[in-house]
């Protein structure tokens, strides 16, 4: 089988080969631009996830992919389910807002301003409005305070994104190449060796 590609590829030379090299990564390249470019335009990091838990079952399980957007005039209510990621932390969760609080943070150095920045420190926030948001699992018992790394709240900057859409299980392959390294290593091989040795 592979004796006449092997033929085909001698006959056509070192050319032929850098040739196929450089089509693959234009491919590659192609995808990343794809993913920043749609991530530039949803105004988000991350425009499509996977669902790793079954902490939102019954609305999604686990190998679900999700589309997310961030307008950023737009605000969160109860009953939006968000991707969020607190810093320190690799994997962002997904869970629906449970309850938002909307702040105000005086320019000034009031007694009223400390009191709230020492409810608030943690988050850091600047001076101006801000939206807070408390979430938890569909399928959990209790909200995400103890997911928050010491923050009482979520801040708008933790958020990555809101589900707008999903297709079920699609992300699993996602999940097997996570769970199992050689796969994804397999995987990328023999895409790159079907590059190289592609005819056209």
């Amino acid at each position: 089988m592979f004796s006449d590609e092997l033929k085909t590829f001698r006959r056509l030379g070192f050319r032929h080969f850098l040739l196929q090299i450089l089509n693959f990564a234009s491919v590659i390249a192609s995808g990343l631009m794809l993913w920043k470019g749609l991530g530039l335009i949803l105004n988000t990091e991350s425009p499509i996830v996977v669902v790793l838990s079954g902490s939102m079952e019954p609305a999604f399980y686990r190998g679900d992919l999700l589309f997310l957007t961030n307008p950023p005039g737009q605000r969160y209510h109860t009953g939006d389910i968000t991707v969020y990621r607190i810093p320190g932390a690799e994997i962002p969760i997904v869970h629906r807002v449970l309850e938002t609080r909307d702040i105000f943070i005086p320019f000034d150095n009031s007694t009223e301003n400390r009191i709230v920045n020492n409810k608030l420190a943690k988050l850091k926030l600047p001076p101006g409005e801000h939206q807070l948001m408390l979430t938890k699992g569909d399928n959990n018992h209790v909200d995400d305070i103890d997911l928050y790394r010491g923050l009482e709240w979520l801040d708008r900057r933790h958020i990555i994104g809101k589900v707008r859409g999903f297709l079920p299980y699609i992300g699993y392959v996602t999940i097997a190449m996570n769970d199992f390294p050689q796969l994804k290593y397999a995987l990328l091989g023999g895409l790159g060796l079907l590059a190289v040795i592609q005819r056209e």
